[in-house]
């Protein structure tokens, strides 16, 4: 599950722009998870949590950052809880600054969308 949501959301961030809804991603990904079942939506929650974690320590952008909590105008309070647990700062501060969450997305398209960056990593 976690390749197949990595690779969805390293296509996502080469040719989309905006962000995905998690229920693009767990049918774009073919997860089979049902996001009405709170445990199912929180295996997601854990899955880009863990991709996020292990790209942040390779020096890579968190690709979660492309992922949107459906009706919210961002990102969810655990998005940036993780953004805390990496170090990025506090998770308050960090939500209420309103070009952090743009430059992450930028950073991550740009990354992304490098060839030499995609052969190499992708």
């Amino acid at each position: 599950m976690i390749t197949r949501v990595r690779r969805f959301l390293i296509q996502y961030s080469r040719h989309q722009t905006g962000t995905a809804s998690y229920l693009t991603v767990v049918q774009e990904a073919e997860l089979g998870l049902n996001l009405d079942i709170s445990h199912e939506k929180a295996r997601l929650n854990e899955i880009l949590a863990e991709i996020s974690e292990t790209e942040h320590s390779a020096g890579r952008p968190v690709l979660s950052c492309l992922v949107k909590v459906e009706g919210s105008k961002g990102q969810g309070d655990n998005f940036y809880k993780l953004c805390e647990r990496l170090g990025m700062g506090p998770w308050r501060e960090l939500k209420q600054n309103p070009d952090f969450l743009q430059d992450m997305r930028t950073a991550c398209r740009d990354f992304w969308r490098n060839d030499d960056n995609f052969a190499q990593f992708g």
